[in-house]
């Protein structure tokens, strides 16, 4: 093992030196082992350009989390750190990553800025917080914990499209301005922390899982004042999805809840956007960058 990464034989790498080789840690929640066999039989069946690599660390549990947190921390650093990894790719969500984000990235070295680091929901910490520093190219995509499922391997196979250069699966909506994705609460959470970007300008994208609709509405009333203040572009609506029943209406559906608070705020409310928690989600790559680094 080197750095919690089983060694690629030499033998497995390609002749023409193109292979993308993916780092894959959880800085949040565990996966299974049937998880990473999903995604390396994808991989090898479909994608033979690409080499994905699981961290030990993506297995372990410590309580809700994918080990504690210096091991998750370590985890991340290590992926980013190593110069023989082009992307480091998120293994899931959940909640931990805003424990150990901005710990790991004081820890970065010049390879860690020069790759794609993809994850969405929880991860998004990480993703922001990599943004506010400039290092690498922060990208709204899903997870390996989706290639389990028939609809979710669709949504992985997304990202290692835009692993090999291929940009259909990016957000159709994307234009001249710079853009950043966020589940909302993530983005709402991040507020007033270290961890926070610099959105002057940009179109920022939310969508959200599981909330009943009266928490999205209070979401909405700290996040958009706050925005505002940042000078953002506008706002877009991803999908807001699996949301539990209330003991009586909200009486307003999650756009009108967008719309009603964007315009409180001042903001520009620009329409909705193919990101969330579904098979659909859509790769963004923040800022202008459409492509992946590489080194």
């Amino acid at each position: 093992m080197a750095h919690g990464y089983a060694v690629v034989p030499p033998d497995t790498r390609p002749l023409d030196g193109l292979m993308t080789r993916i780092a894959i840690c959880a800085p949040a929640t565990p996966i299974t082992r049937e998880h990473a066999d999903a995604l390396r039989t994808l991989v090898a069946e479909e994608f033979p350009q690409h080499r994905v690599c699981f961290h030990e660390q993506c297995f372990e549990q410590l309580g809700h989390f994918a080990g504690a947190d210096v091991v998750r921390m370590q985890a991340l650093v290590d992926s980013a750190n190593d110069d023989s990894f082009d992307a480091v790719w998120f293994a899931k969500g959940g909640y931990g990553s805003n424990r150990i984000a901005e710990q790991a990235i004081a820890q970065f070295n010049d390879a860690a800025r020069r790759k794609s680091y993809v994850g969405f929901s929880d991860c998004g910490y990480v993703l922001g917080a990599l943004y506010r520093h400039g290092i690498g190219q922060s990208v709204h995509g899903s997870m390996p914990v989706s290639a389990r499922s028939e609809h979710g391997r669709e949504a992985v196979r997304r990202v290692l499209r835009w692993f090999a250069g291929d940009l259909s699966g990016v957000e159709p909506g994307l234009d001249e301005r710079p853009v950043a994705a966020f589940n909302l609460i993530t983005l709402a959470m991040m507020i007033g922390t270290p961890l926070m970007p610099n959105l002057k300008d940009h179109v920022v994208i939310v969508e959200e899982v599981s909330e009943h609709l009266y928490a999205i509405d209070r979401i909405f009333f700290h996040l958009m004042p706050n925005l505002a203040a940042q000078g953002i572009a506008g706002l877009r609506l991803g999908a807001i999805t699996d949301v539990p029943e209330n003991d009586r209406p909200f009486g307003q559906e999650p756009e009108d809840i967008a719309r009603f608070w964007c315009a409180r705020a001042g903001v520009d409310y620009l329409g909705r956007a193919e990101v969330g928690h579904t098979a659909e989600n859509r790769i963004v790559p923040f800022g202008l960058a459409r492509s992946p680094l590489r080194s």
